[in-house]
């Protein structure tokens, strides 16, 4: 098989997500090496994932400048050099710092692959190549999330940081052999356009959905490495990075979106069922036992995703006008949701504890049910 340029892509994002989610699974090592509380380590994940809800508002200015060949490699190369230095450090706050400064040069790494993606790919292949992308994506959550948990359990927490910087000095060494340099077509919204979308109700519905969901995936994700730490696993480290096996099922969900539609009969009714899974994962979650635990990621994972990636198709199946300022609205909800949700539902751990903090995730999907009830109600109305 050869090494074609979009491989390279593909392996440039995979190593990308390892580094946005390396860290989440070994929150509670962080916790115990530096004497912090659980929202303390929490911060290791939330501040990578802020920028990613500001980027597709803010970046476009910054981005336009480059070519996004020029732009991937060196942030790639930047982001490697981080990890190094991320992998050396021994102060909490210096650590804070650069993960901070990670996350503000993922968004530009992301953004640039998925550009260089559109613009290489022959017109008939971009959608599946824009597929393949978001499996690549999905492919890094689980990969970074499971080999720090491995490597940590038999290495200590600094060699995957270590081999992460080898890793994306690589991808940036092998991306040198793209051969079109292409410069960015990136959407900037007005705030006018933002709140005209927003004043449409089958936008802002599916918005504050995707915001819902996302607060809930992601505030499991980070809490669940302290909550079995207290359950215990098998296999230490390892096993909490084992346990994100689940994660896999967006892969498949992702590709059969539109078989899943049909068997459904629409959309919504899908969206709907993806979240009602999702609700019966989080509460297979309150079973705190490993093994329990362990298949419930796999309902949860599949509820989540299903819903997500139905959610993502739906908005460009309404946005007639202006697709890259309703997807970049989109991005910004997701990441928005999630940076909130891996860090405010952590008080309600940390004092009350994993039931309380489950139930109010639970609170969080039905109002997420209600938000596509009233999309399915704003769409009828359309049509």
């Amino acid at each position: 098989m050869s090494v074609t340029p979009i491989r390279l892509i593909y392996f440039a994002t995979i190593v990308t997500i390892c580094s946005l989610y390396a860290a989440q699974p070994i929150q509670p090592v962080f916790q115990r090496e530096f004497e912090l509380s659980s929202l303390q380590a929490i911060l290791f994940t939330t501040l990578m994932m802020a920028p990613l809800g500001c980027a597709p508002l803010f970046y476009g200015y910054l981005l336009e400048a480059f070519s996004a060949k020029l732009l991937v490699r060196w942030s790639l190369a930047l982001l490697g050099i981080l990890e190094f230095m991320f992998a050396l450090t021994n102060d909490y706050f210096t650590l804070l710092f650069l993960r901070a400064v990670q996350g503000l040069i993922i968004p530009a790494i992301l953004t640039s692959l998925m550009s260089y993606i559109s613009y290489s790919s022959a017109r008939e292949d971009v959608q599946h190549s824009i597929a393949m992308y978001v499996g690549a994506t999905i492919m890094g959550g689980f990969l970074g999330r499971f080999f720090s948990g491995l490597f940590t359990e038999l290495f200590g927490w600094r060699v995957f940081f270590f081999v992460l910087g080898l890793l994306l000095l690589l991808a940036s060494y092998l991306l040198s052999c793209l051969e079109r340099d292409v410069k960015m077509a990136y959407a900037r919204p007005r705030l006018a356009d933002i709140a005209g979308l927003l004043r449409q109700g089958q936008f802002l519905w599916l918005y504050l959905a995707i915001f819902c969901l996302f607060f809930v995936f992601s505030a499991l994700m980070n809490i669940l490495p302290f909550e079995l730490r207290k359950v215990g696993t098998l296999f230490g480290e390892a096993g909490v990075g084992l346990l994100y096996l689940g994660y896999s099922m967006g892969v498949i969900v992702s590709f059969n979106s539109r078989r899943i539609i049909r068997l459904f009969g629409s959309e919504t009714t899908a969206i709907s069922a993806g979240i009602v899974i999702f609700f019966i994962g989080t509460m297979i979650f309150m079973v705190e036992r490993y093994s329990v635990m362990f298949l419930a990621m796999f309902v949860f994972c599949t509820g989540s995703f299903l819903a997500h990636s139905l959610l993502s198709g739906f908005v460009n199946k309404m946005a007639q006008d202006n697709k890259a300022i309703a997807n970049g609205v989109y991005i910004s909800f997701y990441y928005m949701g999630g940076t909130m949700g891996s860090f405010l539902p952590g008080y309600l751990f940390e004092r009350f504890g994993w039931q309380v903090f489950l139930a109010s995730l639970l609170c969080v999907l039905i109002l997420a049910l209600l938000f596509v009830h009233r999309l399915r109600h704003a769409v009828k109305t359309l049509a």
